[in-house]
């Protein structure tokens, strides 16, 4: 149905909306960053509205909208520029972005709560968040979301993922913050696993003469990411060992040979994210033994395995996942077509942690300016 409207009411709606876009877009408001409201021309200066609910207010059908018209005046290009952007055209009418994240306490919970605060950041617009337990009801979330006006959720861990299995097809799904994905998984976001690129980097930097990159991994946990390595790998001029270890017991068949086999001086040991070849209880000892005893430097993609002894390690920093997150959301709202573009990407917004004892250990001296390039330095002083 169709509401009936006085014209004197439609022309003042239509003012409402000339004069909000004019704020929105003059050259003042184009210098700073999009702010999470609009400080509409209104007699009370203390009325402030999201471009969002402006315009729920104004399609209310309420004829007063007090106003005064002291707005600068904007060229046409101005405009077309202004509400091209990703966030300004999510917010005029295109539906909201949801966030779930798994229901667990604290600390566990602090991650979630950053990537959070990096989606708010970055997207200035009504975020609404839900924690989810591993036992969700599908049909009544689904219903909430759709009733809330939902288009893009990002799904954070893998209970917030699980959690997504029931929605329409017509909400999309970025996922952030799981640790490990395959490629079986066609979804689209960001794993908490880092860009091997980068560790990369990070490793030719510290120690320019090595040459080899040794790892171990399970096939069906970490083929995605060993294509990605053995790319940078050659990027760097450094070859990539990689050695195929189904079940635990050959992880730990390989390891002691291998390392007894490098190079101190040539070679690395490097630990992926992956269950199998980097069992915490067994592996992980059995791994940080051998490679202190032959003094093979080793580096991984877990930043607590530095506590224990590894040289260094590159971890996400959460709050920068939730922007990129928040960025992709808003290109999907602004144009839905690329819904269809999905695929996984190791995270590339990184922060790195140096073991100082170990580094000595190696032969690697760190002095106090090169320890404040390093975002977590232990032992701890």
């Amino acid at each position: 149905m169709i509401k009936n409207t006085s014209f004197s009411g439609v022309l003042r709606r239509a003012a409402a909306v000339t004069a909000a876009l004019a704020a929105l877009c003059s050259p003042a408001f184009a210098a700073s960053a999009v702010p999470s409201h609009v400080d509409m021309p209104a007699v009370y200066s203390d009325q402030r509205l999201t471009v969002a609910s402006m315009f729920t207010f104004i399609d209310s059908g309420v004829d007063e909208l007090p106003m005064r018209f002291d707005v600068r005046p904007i060229t046409l290009a101005q405009l077309e520029d202004q509400l091209r952007r990703p966030d300004v055209q999510a917010s005029i009418g295109k539906g909201t972005i949801a966030v779930l994240y798994p229901n667990v306490e604290m600390p566990f919970r602090a991650s979630f709560i950053s990537m959070i605060q990096g989606i708010e950041e970055r997207t200035r617009l009504a975020v609404r968040s839900y924690p989810v337990d591993a036992k969700v009801d599908a049909a009544e979330l689904n219903a909430t979301l759709k009733q809330n006006g939902t288009k893009v959720v990002i799904a954070l861990g893998r209970q917030g993922l699980n959690a997504t299995a029931g929605l329409d097809r017509e909400i999309s799904v970025l996922v952030g913050g799981v640790l490990l994905l395959s490629d079986a998984e066609n979804v689209a976001g960001i794993s908490l696993t880092p860009d091997p690129a980068l560790l990369f980097a990070r490793l030719h930097a510290l120690l320019p003469e090595l040459k080899r990159v040794i790892v171990v991994y399970n096939p069906k946990n970490s083929e995605w990411l060993i294509k990605l390595a053995r790319e940078a790998a050659r990027a760097q001029g450094l070859e990539l060992a990689a050695y195929v270890a189904g079940d635990m017991a050959r992880a730990a068949q390989l390891y002691p040979t291998l390392i007894a086999g490098a190079d101190g001086r040539r070679d690395a040991v490097w630990l992926p994210h992956d269950s199998t070849t980097v069992e915490e209880s067994t592996i992980l000892p059995l791994v940080l033994r051998e490679t202190w005893n032959s003094g093979v430097p080793l580096f991984s993609s877990n930043v607590l395995h530095v506590k224990k002894g590894a040289l260094f390690a590159m971890v996400p920093n959460n709050v920068e996942m939730g922007r990129t997150l928040a960025n992709s959301a808003l290109t999907l709202m602004a144009e839905p077509r690329k819904r269809g573009n999905s695929g996984l990407a190791p995270s590339r917004t990184l922060q790195t942690a140096i073991n100082l004892r170990t580094a000595n250990h190696v032969g690697l001296q760190i002095g106090y300016q090169q320890q404040r390039s390093f975002d977590f330095v232990f032992p701890q002083p």
